[in-house]
């Protein structure tokens, strides 16, 4: 039999390439999409006919009852949520609608639908946010920085709450950061590689950014997806952080992504107070154990390796640009 899986946030960065590894394991794959939104289809180009894309919404829990019933699902995989930290800030009522009450929306419809369902949360190291110890791991205590790391937590929460009130299979992967070449240019690793292509190639002079001190777990979103898959194959529903274990500074980005473009990014970059959080997070650093001994997982993609994969991907895309520029 054919394994259906449901797919929120399959437009993103890592909807895109778990619905690319799922595919590849022989999955019949149904991405949710809103029905009201001007999505942004460019990370499926080269998927839109071999995946089935259909309405519904997090913030309305009857076209998720509706869209489980027409799919009959296997599996969810639920992505989606206001994922900007930033932004978070500036609509903190929508975010907790939509990224903390539509983890409950979800529950409810599969509840409601079927129980038997395989259901994946997207919790995430941002929940850490003024972390207790480190490295973090899935007994760490949560202490939230941002309207979006509550957010988060609540989803956390409610997940383990409906998986042992109603023993249904439910699991969160707590990832930490994961980047590519299709991360969004609002985040920073994206908007420093895309600036190192686009300063080298001669298009932009300045890269302004925030903390430079600030330190992340960064790995690889094609690393990432496999995690979440293989948390929905094991015999028992549980929670696994995912992370390199390593951590590094936005310094330590910017410097080999520039380095790879053999420039001193001294002359470029600047830090501007607009790009400063109210309340930061400065160090996050996950510990994937209990992974790489439940699930046999670990990393792939180190981070050097990971940035200046971004920096070639962004050369690539400017030069493209340039010369349909000049057609």
């Amino acid at each position: 039999m054919t394994q259906r899986a449901l797919v929120t946030g399959v437009t993103g960065q890592v909807g895109a390439y778990l619905a690319d590894f799922l595919l590849g394991k022989g999955y019949e794959v149904y991405g949710m999409i809103r029905r009201s939104a001007n999505e942004e289809f460019e990370r499926l180009e080269h998927l839109r006919d071999r995946i089935h894309l259909e309405h519904g919404d997090l913030l309305d829990e009857m076209s998720i009852v509706n869209l489980i019933e027409k799919v009959r699902p296997h599996e969810i995989y639920n992505l989606a949520a206001q994922t900007f930290v930033p932004t978070s800030w500036l609509q903190p009522v929508l975010t907790g609608d939509c990224t903390a009450l539509g983890v409950t929306r979800f529950l409810e419809a599969i509840r409601k639908v079927d129980e038997s369902i395989r259901f994946y949360q997207a919790s995430s190291s941002e929940m850490f946010g003024a972390v207790q110890e480190e490295p973090q791991s899935e007994t760490t205590p949560f202490y939230p920085r941002s309207p979006y790391g509550v957010a988060k937590v609540y989803g956390h929460w409610i997940t383990v709450n409906y998986r042992e009130s109603y023993d249904m299979f439910a699991c969160s992967g707590i990832l930490f950061n994961h980047e590519s070449p299709l991360r969004g240019k609002d985040f920073v690793t994206r908007k420093i590689s895309d600036a190192a292509a686009r300063i080298k190639l001669g298009v932009q002079k300045k890269l302004k950014l925030g903390n430079l001190d600030a330190q992340r777990d960064w790995g690889y979103a094609g690393d990432y997806v496999r995690a979440m898959w293989l948390m929905l194959q094991q015999d028992e529903p549980d929670d696994y952080v995912i992370a390199t274990g390593e951590s590094h500074s936005v310094r330590e980005c910017v410097e080999v992504a520039f380095g790879h473009v053999d420039l001193d990014w001294n002359d470029y970059v600047e830090v501007d107070s607009q790009f400063l959080r109210p309340a930061e997070v400065h160090r996050l650093r996950g510990d994937a154990g209990k992974a790489r001994e439940k699930l046999g997982w670990q990393p792939e993609v180190h981070f050097t390796e990971l940035i200046t994969m971004m920096v070639d991907a962004d050369l690539e895309r400017v030069r493209f640009e340039l010369e349909s520029d000049d057609e």
